[in-house]
């Protein structure tokens, strides 16, 4: 009777197994960095990407719930069988005329958005490609399934991008508008500048800033006026739109290059019926909402400078995204217990969504609050540095022992 043989299967989940507790025995100390407390109904939410407030909002809910009790699905299969009279083709056309872009397509996602393009950009070619350090994962994926080799620029350095593109020639730019961890704003003057005059390919992930920034809600690309500088722009719209879906723009006679090459594309199923319904009637909500995205700017404003103003480090913040870096995986878990006991919530991030040693805590503002609840924010934060851990917190280390916030007259009447 033969031997059995060690089970290969047992022992790679073993060994996985064992490396995931050795990680949360040894660096959370037995604690969970993405799992906090039960989030109260009085706490102040700042976890959701919902910038604008709009989630179930009554005009949504009632497109999708017509299609849906029309019973309704759609043709579930992959897009590229879609008919071009197809719900679908009908709103990417509409999100075209938004963008002024010569035409979009929905994907799964903005995960598949961005592999998708990128691994069809790349598909039999050999070209550098330059992205900023700070890029979604995403980004980089892309690169990697597309066979490329990234060469990462220092954030938001235009010079050192242009030492890169002198040294290896033209190549494939590639861009967050605004950064997911950092709220920092990408210099898409001087950058499109620059990779225009070495005829360079333009991706600007538009994520963050779509429906928030720019005329109607629609980004920081048309902001700046350069929707026929950059060659493409992607999108989740699991932030603004607070949908599942990802959007990219395309120019002329890309589309179904795009279409017939990129395989997250060709091999997931459209979406259905309900969900590109409810993604219109969402189009019609964000373009119509200044008020909202004034309400927003307000907010992420205020916190901004009144956080600045009590000597936390928020970096160079310049967005609806705050980030609170604290350092190590173990200070951010300690950072947000001590938060969450003032009622203030936010997300937390690690590797490999930031590098092991800048963990942090982001606060995602919205148009919903009012200035008195970023102002509790604000007293929230400030109060925290009384905790025995605050020495830990990178973001606390110039923190001032200033007074409590007090709303001022034009605060009081902004909350009105």
């Amino acid at each position: 009777m033969s031997q059995k043989n060690p089970s290969f299967a047992s022992d790679l989940l073993s060994r996985k197994l064992q490396v995931r507790a050795a990680h949360q025995r040894d660096l959370w100390h037995g604690h969970h960095l993405l799992q906090g407390s039960a989030m109260p109904p009085t706490a102040l939410n700042l976890i959701s990407n919902d910038y604008l407030a709009i989630a179930g909002h009554p005009d949504i809910n009632l497109a999708q719930a017509k299609v849906l009790c029309e019973g309704e699905t759609g043709n579930v299969m992959s897009a590229v069988f879609l008919e071009e009279s197809d719900r679908q083709h009908l709103l990417e056309k509409r999100f075209a005329e938004w963008t002024n872009a010569h035409a979009t397509s929905l994907t799964q996602s903005g995960y598949a958005a961005n592999t998708g393009l990128i691994q069809s950009l790349l598909a039999g070619e050999s070209f550098p490609v330059y992205i900023d350090l700070m890029a979604h994962m995403s980004l980089w994926d892309g690169v990697t399934i597309g066979g490329g080799t990234a060469i990462g620029f220092r954030h938001n350095d235009v010079s050192h991008l242009q030492r890169l593109i002198n040294r290896s020639g033209p190549g494939l730019v590639i861009v967050d508008s605004v950064y997911s961890t950092s709220g920092t704003v990408c210099p898409l003057d001087d950058l499109v500048d620059l990779a225009t005059r070495h005829g360079c390919l333009i991706l600007v992930d538009e994520s963050h800033s779509l429906g928030v920034f720019g005329p109607r809600g629609s980004g920081l690309v048309c902001e700046r006026k350069l929707e026929n500088e950059v060659h493409f722009r992607t999108a989740s719209l699991a932030k603004a739109f607070a949908a599942r879906a990802g959007l990219v723009t395309f120019p002329a006679g890309y589309l179904d290059c795009f279409n017939t090459s990129s395989k997250p594309f060709i091999f997931s199923s459209a979406l259905l019926s309900h969900e590109v319904t409810g993604l219109d009637a969402t189009l019609t909500l964000i373009a119509n909402s200044d008020d909202r995205r004034e309400a927003l700017h307000r907010n992420s404003r205020y916190l901004r400078e009144h956080l600045r103003e009590i000597g936390l480090d928020i970096g160079a913040s310049d967005s609806q995204i705050i980030p609170l870096v604290a350092g190590e995986e173990w200070g951010t878990i300690t950072l947000r217990k001590e938060l969450e006991k003032r009622q203030l919530f936010g997300s937390p991030f690690c590797a490999p969504a930031t590098t092991r040693k800048r963990s942090l805590l982001r606060l995602s503002v919205n148009a919903g609050l009012s200035i008195a609840d970023c102002a509790q924010a604000v007293e929230a934060i400030r109060d925290a540095s009384s905790s025995r851990h605050a020495s830990d917190w990178r973001c606390y280390r110039n923190l001032k022992q200033a007074p409590a916030i007090s709303l001022s007259r034009q605060d009081i009447a902004a909350c009105a």
